[in-house]
């Protein structure tokens, strides 16, 4: 909780005796509540993307690497068969 958040609690309820002001003060209140929610949903669907950007990102790695160990292999195939022609 926020230390606006924090001062607007105890300003409400030390504004017992005056209704406006802890009208005010309570109405103060929940658009940092609000604010906080939507806050909160808006980190969450970030949260989210990022996730799936990372499963995305981690299974492209993991075919990027089997695709250069393919091409290891296939470069060494070939090297040994031109040494084995240079040998001839």
């Amino acid at each position: 909780m926020t230390l606006p958040a924090v001062r607007s609690i105890f300003a409400f309820m030390n504004n017992e005796n005056n209704p406006a002001k802890a009208e005010s003060d309570l109405n103060n209140l929940e658009k940092q509540v609000d604010q906080l929610i939507k806050i909160c949903s808006e980190l969450k669907g970030e949260n989210h993307l990022l996730r799936e950007r990372q499963t995305s990102l981690v299974e492209e790695r993991a075919s990027l690497i089997e695709k250069t160990e393919l091409a290891r292999v296939r470069v060494e195939a070939m090297i040994d068969r031109l040494k084995s022609l240079e040998s001839d």
